[in-house]
Parts: structure tokens; sequence; C-alpha cells
């Protein structure tokens, strides 16, 4: 299911605090960067997660090779990798947190048996969407249009 009824999109939104960001780029062009940065901004606690960049720091966190390197919490894990790597990310995520409640898998990225596997275990599912645009359009921050109210650039 790719339809997700908003009212779902904003309860997952509110009640998120820290979010595991799996595949996080150093690179502030890459959009990976700027909506980890963008979602530690309006509030959430991001854990950068990404081999290339172990131990190195973002956002004010150390970054982590994986998600077996996460000793806190998560409440939700955001999927920047292509689908074939989905399922090895979710049964790791499943595995790790034990409270999950929502595996979040960003545009062009979908596994319908790995989101089974998550659904089967209670989290909370959204495939092909970025939560910064979600949380832009739902929190008015977007036009209804889908335009910006005021910022031109990705930069923040």
């Amino acid at each position: 299911m790719t339809y997700y009824p908003d009212p779902h999109l904003k309860q997952i939104l509110t009640r998120t605090k820290v979010i595991a960001v799996v595949g996080v780029s150093m690179n502030p062009v890459r959009p990976s960067y700027y909506v980890a940065r963008y979602l530690g901004i309006k509030g959430f606690r991001v854990i950068p997660v990404n081999p290339g960049h172990a131990g190195k720091e973002l956002f004010g966190e150390t970054v982590r090779g994986s998600l077996s390197d996460v000793s806190e919490p998560v409440d939700m894990v955001d999927i920047f990798r292509r689908s074939e790597a989905v399922p090895a990310i979710v049964e790791e995520s499943l595995a790790q947190f034990p409270q999950l409640r929502t595996i979040w898998m960003q545009i062009g990225v979908e596994h319908a048996e790995a989101a089974a596997q998550a659904e089967a275990r209670g989290v909370d599912v959204i495939q092909n969407r970025c939560p910064k645009i979600e949380y832009q359009r739902l929190f008015g921050e977007l036009r209804m249009g889908g335009f910006a109210t005021g910022v031109i650039s990705s930069k923040l």
C-alpha cells in the first residue's frame, strides 16, 4: 500500500522523537543530508547511520556504522538505500529495536515482503514517501500545490 491517509502520517510524525537515518550522506547537497538536517531542526533526534562515515560527527551525533551500533531506543528507521537493501535493514531494525514504531522508506524505495515482515510485528510501514515533504505538507509549511511558502533553496 502506498496510499496513506493524512491523519495516519500526521500521527506517525507527531509520536516520533528519535529517527535513525540509514544511508545518510555527509554531502550537504544530497537529499539524505538535507532531509536528516531538516528533521533535526524540527526537533527530532536524528541518529545518522552510514558505514562509510562511521565515527564522524553529523548534526551533533556520531555517525554509526550500522543499526547494531545504536544502543538507544529508536522510534523510526528512515531508509535512504536502494530497495534491494531494504530486507536486511528491516531485519536488523526489528532485531535491534524492540519498541520500533515505524519503518519509513524514502521516495523510490519500496519492498513489499520486508514491509509485510515489519507490519506482522506491529510496526507501521511507509513506502515511497519522504518524511520531510510529508511534515512540511501536513504541518502547514507547503501550499496545496506543493510549493514552499518562502524558502526556495534546499539549504536550511
